[in-house]
């Protein structure tokens, strides 16, 4: 790479950071382009060369963290788990936790967990259709509501500081996935 890609590189990547140090205080109608820029150090065309908005800086951040279907790891089917992927899931958000916990948190992008189950949801859909008989449009509303379940957990967990360790968190989703919640609070 050229030492001009390089510095292009960084601009955008400092106008990222600094338009995430804002994201993190504030809510994004709260900040403005000069916002990111005095933070940058940079002037607002050159924002304009990589970014039309506010918005659009937003919208970079979370398409690089949700995975292509290539980017994801591969998905195990066993018993202990219920086909689900629990184990990679925990890989992707710790991965990416100080996004997630941010952008899935209760100041963040309401759409951004939407856009997540979309991209993971199919993978999983096929490897769990895969030469079996099951309903499709079943097997559908289980998984929204497992993924939904499980990025709600893990965004809980990781917004407080009393808390499971990971292991232990590990372990009450997959009791709950193979025992279900009733049993859980039946104890």
């Amino acid at each position: 790479m050229s030492k001009r890609q390089d510095i292009t590189l960084q601009t955008k990547q400092n106008i990222i950071d600094a338009f995430w140090t804002l994201y993190c205080e504030k809510r994004i109608e709260k900040i403005t382009i000069k916002d990111i820029t005095n933070k940058a150090g940079y002037n607002r065309g050159t924002f304009y060369e990589y970014f039309k908005d506010v918005y659009d800086v937003l919208e970079h951040i979370e398409n690089s963290l949700i995975p292509s279907i290539n980017e994801l790891p591969p998905i195990t089917i066993g018993t202990e788990t219920l086909g689900m992927p629990t184990n990679a899931l925990f890989e992707l958000y710790e991965k990416n936790s100080k996004y997630y916990s941010v952008l899935l948190g209760d100041s963040g992008d309401p759409a951004f967990a939407s856009k997540l189950k979309k991209t993971i949801k199919p993978m999983i859909m096929q490897e769990l259709l895969n030469g079996q008989d099951t309903n499709p449009v079943e097997m559908d509303y289980i998984l929204e509501y497992t993924l939904s379940a499980m990025i709600g957990i893990m965004s809980y967990w990781s917004s407080h500081t009393d808390r499971f360790s990971e292991a232990q968190l590990h372990e009450l989703i997959n009791r709950l996935m193979q025992q279900g919640v009733a049993k859980q609070l039946s104890k």
